[in-house]
Parts: structure tokens; C-alpha cells; sequence
């Protein structure tokens, strides 16, 4: 079966999509005894592995149609404190997408006690394998993307997005 073969085949993934459950690994942990923050984007990114595979964009897709996607802006926010031994699961609204652009918004969650650890809010880009460059999306992944983006518009929005880095105001 083709990567687009399988798109076409595929179930529509929750709204928002659910994450498998992941664990901390221990060399993660920092000198402050908890979750580097750069391990925080390694978990919400497999979890955006698990959302492409349901796009039709996963491994399968970069071996067979050599369309790939590149994150161009990522804007992450810390909000509590993640330990060695804590199960995570990400949330992922699929916001809205074009020709060559995916807008998700993640949310970092203790698994077993559902608490907020972080957010991240993301453009990622379509990329043609074989030139390197931003490309659009081919019509029939296009469609699964506008399909889910449906569904994913039908839940709440969860607060956070759109934020700016910016100092309090006074």
C-alpha cells in the first residue's frame, strides 16, 4: 500500500489528536532536577511524528513521495515544573493549514494527572525532499489536512495561542 493509498484509508484522528503516553528519560533531567527544556520539544515533536503519520505525511510518505516537513517558528511556554518518572501525553490542535503551511498548537500534559506542563505553537513547512525548498502539498493530502483541520475547528481552543514573547505590562 502508498503512503497515499494509506492517507486515503486512514481513520481521522481525534479532535483535538491524543498522544501515546511517554516517559522521561533520565538523561534529560538538568542540574535543576527537572525537564531540560529542550527535551520538552522532543516529546511534543513525537508527538507530531504520531499526528503526520495519521496526515499521511510520515516516514513512509518522505520515502515515496519525498515530501517531508520543516518547523518554521515554534513558540514554547514553561508552565510547571516535569520530573523523572512523570507520564506525558501531548494534545495537538491542528489549526489551520495551506498550499504549504501546517499551524498546530500542543499542550504538555501529565498523563495520570491531566495537570498543564507546556505549550507549544508551531508553523511547520512542506518540503519537496528533492530540492530542499517549500513546496505545496499534494491535492490528496491537501484534502485529509483541510478535513482534520474541520474537525479539529468544531473543539474549544485552548488558551495560549497567538501569545507573543513580550516583558509583562506594568
Amino acid at each position: 500500500m502508498t503512503s497515499a493509498t494509506a492517507a486515503r484509508d486512514l481513520k481521522l484522528p481525534t479532535a483535538p489528536f491524543v498522544s501515546s503516553v511517554m516517559q522521561i528519560e533520565p538523561q534529560w533531567i538538568d542540574y535543576n532536577g527537572h525537564l531540560n527544556m529542550a527535551y520538552y520539544n522532543v516529546m511534543m515533536d513525537r508527538a507530531i511524528d504520531e499526528l503526520w503519520l495519521q496526515l499521511g505525511i510520515g516516514p513512509a510518505y518522505k520515502k515515496e513521495r519525498h515530501g517531508s516537513t520543516f518547523t518554521a517558528e515554534c513558540h514554547v511556554r514553561y508552565l510547571q515544573e516535569i520530573h523523572l518518572g512523570d507520564p506525558v501525553q501531548v494534545t495537538i490542535y491542528l489549526l489551520g493549514a495551506d498550499e504549504k503551511r501546517l499551524h498546530t498548537f500542543e499542550e504538555l500534559r501529565h498523563a495520570g494527572e491531566g495537570w498543564l506542563s507546556a505549550t507549544s505553537e508551531n508553523i511547520s513547512l512542506h518540503i519537496d525532499m528533492t530540492t530542499r525548498k517549500v513546496a505545496p502539498f499534494p491535492p490528496d493530502i491537501r484534502a485529509r489536512i483541510a478535513d482534520i483541520v474541520n474537525v479539529h475547528a468544531a473543539v474549544p481552543r485552548p488558551e495560549g495561542i497567538g501569545r507573543k514573547v513580550a516583558m509583562p505590562a506594568k
